[in-house]
């Protein structure tokens, strides 16, 4: 079986969002192209990205020379320019790049970005306020993430008050309508949630994590029963 080609990423802003975004790809080994109009920032990341270019997201002919039509995704990330970042969408779009990910400054650039096309629109003070008010409302909540409609997968970490209970005393997938996924007690898998056998023998400590799945609805119910 041949192996799967890695995908390449071409980040076009490298303020803080975009620089961390290409930095953290570039880490993980992917082929990175960092762009933007600005030297100062180019310069910040030059050295830690294999492929930097200045040039300006307004001019699809600098975008179409910097060779984005070659990368699988372009992530949009430019930070307050909305019409920088319409035009570069536009373009991205226009040169048929398979999968293009934007940055949303608001509601209105968001509806914009779908409009034109956009494969996937990010507003990250948007998620992060929710995800802090979530944990807020949660604090045994470690994090979570939105797998589809109301649909959610979290990480809820043991509290003292639940030390030495069974994991099936929870009434997972009993009287609440969430889906076990797995238990961590430091580095070790202690349940996979592939199957019943043992769980019943299973105690809770303090401090470990276990991961669920289900409604939203669903999930603030066992919260509140913890």
């Amino acid at each position: 079986m041949p192996l799967a080609r890695h995908r390449s990423f071409a980040v076009i802003g490298l303020g803080t969002f975009g620089s961390t975004v290409a930095l953290e790809l570039e880490r993980l080994g992917k082929d990175v192209l960092g762009l933007d109009r600005s030297e100062e920032r180019v310069r910040a990341v030059a050295d830690r990205l294999a492929h930097t270019v200045i040039a300006d997201a307004r001019d699809e002919r600098a975008l179409a020379d910097a060779g984005l039509a070659d990368y699988d995704v372009v992530v949009v990330a430019i930070g307050e320019d909305l019409e920088s970042s319409i035009l570069c969408t536009m373009a991205a779009k226009s040169m048929g790049v398979k999968c293009v990910w934007v940055k949303a400054l608001s509601a209105t650039h968001a509806r914009i970005l779908s409009k034109l096309g956009a494969d996937r629109i990010i507003e990250p003070e948007r998620e992060m306020g929710l995800h802090v008010a979530q944990s807020l409302n949660t604090p045994y909540v470690l994090d979570y993430i939105r797998v589809g409609g109301d649909l959610f997968v979290v990480k809820v970490q043991v509290p003292g008050e639940l030390e030495g209970r069974s994991l099936d005393s929870l009434g997972i997938g009993g009287e609440f309508d969430v889906r076990f996924l797995g238990l961590m007690r430091g580095r070790t898998c202690l349940e996979d949630g592939g199957g019943e056998d043992g769980r019943g023998g299973l105690h809770l400590q303090a401090g470990d994590r276990i991961l669920l799945m289900g409604r939203q609805d669903e999930l603030r119910r066992l919260g509140k029963s913890l």
